[in-house]
């Protein structure tokens, strides 16, 4: 894999056998006949063009090496370059790799490798077999939820590569792919910058994608992180209206349109995450929400169609979502009288600060996990501590059909996902210890609100089951809170399909959502 940045990059592929010369053009599809394979870097044999762009054709690829699928970027440079227009344009490419292999995050395309191949730098990335956002938004527009649950995977991205150093700075639909197991991965670091690094020059014609540039960036000035939420929140607005509110015929009028047009609030996103999208549209950087807001409200829409009560007639600007509408230092002077009546009468009908809610369900804090979440009230309740140190809650319906476990390793610094595996594979390899036999399943990545883990999907029957009838498990694992802690949060229920299938699915989602770890 190609290193991070802190020195000159390295392939790990240079001193493989030399590629299969070719000459022409490389079709698209190439055959699997040993004259007509084209091999990079001796170990990458090209499969299929998946697409191009401004800077280059990515390919579905082969490791021939560990034997796995891979996604390769051919740089194409323009073919009126001079020499040092190239040695820019191949440098760019380089701190592409570099700028993707920074982050860690699970909505980050992974960078493989980089190898040399005729004179030219080809990026080797993990091959996200799915769709682009981009593509799925021509066949329709996408559903508040969806497009919340796709927003706020892209905004972990961008908060992780802020965390770096990283400015992606070319944030659209076309760049976020959708792949296995709901899955949103953000690609195509090619124009970011990273902090401490000297800016390449350009070459005279704009660089980025015109209707989803932040109007600081259009001015030439300094770009942030702020700039990124920008062109989120015109990705967000794309996505529910189906086009960008600054789209313009050629790039000078788009432009224009950053700079000075107001755009329309989206008719088919009228509550909080309207209310966040036109937040994010703003001319000033800092009067844009934070990350920890939008975190909070993307996560709100994304577990749901449930809102906070509209009062009828209330004044404009007034409820949860103006709070997205002003600067911070603004929201309590701005609120007046009838503002705070609203909030009044919200606080009687939902009683934020009790324990028991609504719906039969209890918010409880509990000392024993480091966490605070939500159960059904009735499930009866146990508490234990393993030889290793590890805390564990178990909650229990009375007819037994639904089981939670709760468990806190206090110091446990792998991933997550690794942990899902180990988990996975110890059961399936040790089922009579644990009482089970037919065990079946899968780990991926998964994020759920603000969680940040892997899920294990698994089936299995109980040993001593009078019934024998086969059981699901969803466990999902995470750190939070700061250190290494790691949360395990799993739920028993049926298996097959239908009415208490989906209850104990819906058990599980609303425990994950309310989650909230300790610091």
């Amino acid at each position: 894999m190609s290193n991070e940045g802190e020195r000159p990059v390295e392939p790990t592929s240079y001193d493989l056998q030399p590629p299969v010369p070719t000459t022409g053009h490389v079709p698209t599809q190439l055959s699997a006949e040993p004259g007509d394979v084209r091999r990079v870097g001796g170990r990458y044999r090209l499969m299929g063009r998946l697409g191009h762009g401004g800077m280059g054709t990515v390919w579905r690829a082969f490791d021939e090496v560990v034997e796995r699928d891979v996604a390769v970027k051919e740089p194409r440079p323009p073919e009126h370059l001079d020499e040092a227009g190239r040695a820019s344009f191949f440098e760019r490419l380089r701190r592409e790799a570099r700028a993707a292999a920074k982050i860690d995050h699970p909505s980050v395309v992974t960078v493989h490798d980089v190898v040399l191949d005729e004179g030219r730098p080809w990026i080797v990335m993990e091959l996200v077999d799915g769709r682009s956002l981009g593509d799925v938004i021509a066949e329709g527009t996408l559903e508040e939820p969806e497009a919340a649950r796709i927003g706020l995977a892209v905004l972990g991205a961008l908060a992780a590569a802020h965390r770096r150093g990283v400015l992606h700075r070319d944030v659209k639909p076309d760049n976020v792919l959708l792949g296995a197991h709901d899955r949103v991965v953000l690609t195509d670091f090619g124009i970011a910058r990273v902090e401490g690094e000297r800016p390449l020059t350009e070459t005279g014609a704009f660089v980025g994608s015109p209707e989803y540039v932040a109007p600081e960036r259009a001015l030439g000035q300094h770009p942030g992180p702020a700039s990124d939420l920008w062109s989120l929140g015109v990705l967000l607005y794309t996505a529910v209206e189906g086009l960008s509110p600054f789209r313009r015929n050629g790039t000078p009028a788009t432009l224009q349109a950053v700079l000075t047009a107001e755009p329309p609030a989206p008719s088919r996103a009228k509550g909080p995450l309207g209310a966040l999208i036109m937040g994010l549209l703003r001319k000033e950087p800092a009067a844009r929400p934070s990350v920890e807001e939008l975190r909070a409200v993307l996560s709100d829409v994304a577990a749901g169609p449930a809102r906070l009560p509209q009062l009828a007639g209330g004044p404009a600007g007034s409820g949860p979502a103006a709070l997205l509408r002003r600067s911070r230092p603004a929201r309590f002077a701005a609120m007046g009288g009838a503002a705070l009546a609203v909030l009044a009468l919200l606080l009687v009908l939902l009683d934020p600060f009790g324990a028991k809610e609504p719906d039969g369900w209890e918010q409880r804090t509990e000392k024993t996990v480091a966490a605070t979440f939500e159960v059904p009230a009735d499930f009866e309740r146990r508490k234990g501590e393993a030889d290793d140190g590890r805390g564990w809650l178990w909650f229990s319906s009375a007819d037994g059909i639904y089981e939670i476990q709760v468990w806190l390793h206090p110091e446990a610094a792998e991933e997550p996902l690794r942990a899902a595996e180990e988990h996975l594979d110890d059961l399936k390899d040790n089922a009579w210890r644990h009482d089970l036999k037919d065990v079946s399943g899968n780990s991926y990545v998964k994020e759920y609100g603000e969680l940040d883990g892997a899920e294990v999907s698994m089936t299995s029957r109980e040993r001593r089951a009078d019934d024998n009838a086969p059981r699901d498990q969803r466990l999902y694992f995470f750190h939070g809170g700061g250190g290494d802690r790691l949360w395990r949060v799993q739920v028993r229920l049926p298996a097959e399909p239908g009415t208490a299938h989906d209850e104990g699915m819906r058990i599980y989602e609303r425990l994950l959502g309310s989650f909230r770890p300790q610091k």
